[in-house]
């Protein structure tokens, strides 16, 4: 699933405070966890699909990092975050 322009602008205004603010933390997380999702997805139905299920881990390592910058650096905007996507810690 290849995410449409629309629907970008839509995660960015929701969780980074407008549509163009796509370089912070929670817009990236958002859309980290957004893609994480549908390649979980993806995996339950293709179990054997080794290339998804390596960018699958990529892509959590990557959101993990973000999410431990934001819980080094302002703990308020970490626990808004996780409480909004429900990730767990």
């Amino acid at each position: 699933m290849i995410l449409t322009a629309e629907a970008k602008k839509e995660i960015f205004a929701a969780h980074g405070g407008s549509a163009t603010n796509t370089g912070s933390a929670e817009s990236q997380i958002a859309l980290f966890t957004q893609r994480i999702g549908h390649l979980t997805e993806h995996l339950k139905k293709q179990p054997k699909d080794f290339s998804t299920q390596r960018s699958l881990i990529k892509l959590v390592g990557k959101r993990r990092s973000l999410l431990n910058y934001l819980h080094n650096t302002e703990i308020n905007r970490y626990r808004a975050i996780i409480a909004k996507l429900n990730i767990r810690k």
